[in-house]
């Protein structure tokens, strides 16, 4: 299975000073900071449709539960009250950046729980939709 992620560099510019500057326990940003590193860097203009990039809405499969659910991955200080938005600093946010239609991950959550999570649709996404000013 392809588990290789891809970041946009605006996205990876944005979230290398996000964790420069926030004042959180390390234990919070290692998750962020591990997909970070594995991550390839793409161009703006290289951004595939089907990529779940930051402020994408994302549907997903929890594939233990068979449950779907729809998120927003924001940035924090972003939440609205529109949707259900999800921070990058959560677990489930940054097991999800990167990931493409039809990809799978296996996610430690901080309950010590794994679960397999597959994405099944990016529903929006910035880039496809010309939205650079998010």
């Amino acid at each position: 299975m392809d588990n290789k992620i891809f970041i946009t560099e605006k996205d990876y510019l944005r979230l290398t000073n996000l964790l420069k500057n926030l004042e959180v326990e390390p234990d919070i940003l290692e998750n962020l900071e591990i997909e970070i590193e594995r991550a390839s860097i793409l161009s703006d203009d290289e951004v595939p449709a089907g990529l779940v990039t930051m402020n994408s809405t994302v549907e997903y499969e929890d594939l233990s539960s068979g449950k779907v659910t729809t998120i927003t991955i924001i940035y924090p200080g972003n939440e609205t009250s529109a949707g259900k938005n999800i921070s990058i600093l959560a677990p489930l946010g940054s097991a999800l950046l990167g990931l493409r239609e039809g990809q799978e991950i296996n996610w430690k959550f901080p309950s010590g729980e794994t679960r397999r999570l597959r994405v099944l649709n990016v529903k929006y996404q910035p880039e496809a939709n010309g939205d650079w000013r998010l």
